[in-house]
This record gives structure tokens, sequence and C-alpha cells, in this order.
């Protein structure tokens, strides 16, 4: 038997709230996918034209991880963008979430991979 997994909206409408209560971080709900099982991708806008796309992944063990959808570095803002909107149209359930941060204080609560 699988753990139970928490519905997407739930989980997304927690990190808005907890990094908005954040004094130097703006977080934004910019597109509403499946409230159960939606994919979230988050962008990081480092608010100088960088940004990085966070993609939604699973470890071997069924836990939840992120991915650096962009790569290892920032890319220009009109990149991230692009990214984005290729994986919306392969993806029509996806959730995204930008995060404004220009001091580099966020962080996702889970890995890196």
């Amino acid at each position: 038997m699988t753990d139970p997994r928490l519905k997407t909206d739930l989980w997304a409408t927690a990190l808005l709230r907890r990094w908005n209560g954040h004094p130097d971080v703006v977080a934004t709900l910019v597109r509403r996918g499946d409230n159960d099982a939606g994919t979230v991708l988050l962008k990081v806008a480092r608010l100088d034209g960088t940004a990085t796309v966070f993609s939604q992944t699973m470890t071997a063990a069924g836990a939840r991880a992120w991915m650096r959808g962009t790569g290892a570095a920032p890319v220009a803002d009109a990149d991230a963008e692009a990214y984005i909107q290729r994986q919306r149209k392969r993806d029509p359930d996806l959730w995204v979430i930008e995060i404004e941060d220009r001091r580099g204080q966020f962080e996702t609560d889970e890995p890196v991979i």
C-alpha cells in the first residue's frame, strides 16, 4: 500500500502562504492545474532579468523532489517563460508558481536532484 499523497492544491496553498509571509519574497500562483494531482513548475525570478525553473518530479522511493528544468545556472527570463510554455502545451493539468526573490533566499523543502 502506498502512503497517502497530499493534494496539489493544498500543497500549493501552503507554499504560497509560507513564502508570502517572508519579507523579501513574493509568491504568485500563475496557473492553477489539476487540484488533486497536477504537476508543479516553480519559476524563481531573481528580478535581474534571470530565472530558474524547477520541475516537480519524484524520487525512486516515491517522495516529492525537484529538478532544474532550465539547467544549473539561471537563464534569461524569456528562456524560462519559453520553457514554461512548452511544458504547458504538454501537460494541461500543470500548475505554475512564480517566486520573486531578489536576494536568493527561496529554497525548496524537497531535495533538488
